[in-house]
């Protein structure tokens, strides 16, 4: 049988980031809380928390948080058909982890769990990742619920088409005219700084591959903020593979152009829920699907 308390004690330090912290949320002292913690590790044979600033869940012990979340899922649900059991019970607020790409999370989805935590006693943890890569979270348990470019269904997930993020290669006018004199050519964007998010991004390869017909090694500078991304294809920095809904006023008014019109990349996304929960985490699937299937293409 597991220890709860050590349970609750583990996920309290993965969620704030401290014994200390912890031990104020849970109203004990930082040497109960190490203590329960221990005595749990030693009784599992493994480690369930790494030790530092901030102190982080080892794998193992970001399973058993996922497990908290159920658990507390599943309380939330006896104690409001039990008032007085709840009047008597301290209420602790359940956090549902989620893996979101950072062009979502920069664009629609904000919206949709916006509209889920005002009508929600549950708390929101966020983890960003590439949708190639976001997958990733939910198949190890450290998340219960993904967008996600994978279209297979994880197993012991729920699976459900959001729609595509549109990207378009943009870049400043001025820009444009300084790289490309003569079109878009092989040679002009072996040569042309684009802009890339990071290493998991392979957006601009992909434009490349679908607007040229071929692979390029091209330079390229690193960004990994949506915000500064878009910032610097205005100040001609590079080019870049910017979600449509980002850009579009800055297209509209010439701000920003295609390098090439109409060449649009999309990249289909998929919500991804644990089946555990998926039933109680209703409301954010209802939320979120109807946000992306407004916001994203068809």
């Amino acid at each position: 049988m597991l220890d709860y308390s050590a349970l609750r004690a583990v996920a309290a330090v993965v969620q704030a980031g401290s014994f200390e912290k912890a031990a104020r949320t849970l109203n004990v002292t930082p040497s109960a809380v190490s203590q329960r913690v221990k005595q749990l590790e030693e009784r599992l044979g493994t480690v369930l928390i790494a030790r530092g600033t901030p102190c982080t869940a080892t794998e193992i012990g970001a399973k058993l948080c996922r497990h908290m979340e159920h658990v507390g899922m599943l309380e939330g649900e006896l104690l409001a058909g039990l008032p007085a059991l709840a009047d008597a019970s301290p209420r602790q607020r359940v956090t549902v982890h989620i893996a979101v790409n950072a062009d979502s999370l920069g664009t629609w989805f904000v919206e949709a769990i916006a509209a889920f935590a005002r009508r929600s006693d549950y708390l929101v943890g966020l983890v960003v990742d590439d949708q190639d890569h976001t997958a990733e979270w939910l198949k190890a348990g450290r998340v219960v619920a993904a967008v996600t470019s994978l279209e297979k269904p994880i197993q012991g997930c729920r699976r459900l088409s959001l729609g595509a993020l549109r990207y378009h290669a943009t870049a400043s006018p001025d820009y444009r005219a300084r790289h490309f004199p003569d079109g878009v050519t092989p040679a002009a964007i072996a040569n042309a700084p684009a802009l890339t998010f990071d290493q998991k991004d392979q957006l601009q390869s992909r434009w490349i591959r679908q607007a040229l017909g071929a692979d390029i090694a091209h330079p390229t500078h690193w960004l990994p903020s949506p915000q500064s991304f878009i910032e610097a294809t205005l100040a001609g920095m590079g080019w870049g593979m910017n979600p449509f809904r980002s850009v579009r006023d800055h297209l509209a008014a010439g701000r920003l152009v295609e390098l090439i019109p109409d060449t649009p990349v999309d990249t289909p996304l998929f919500w991804q829920v644990n089946r555990l929960v998926a039933e109680r985490l209703a409301d954010l699937t209802r939320e979120v699907t109807a946000v992306a299937r407004r916001e994203l293409a068809g």
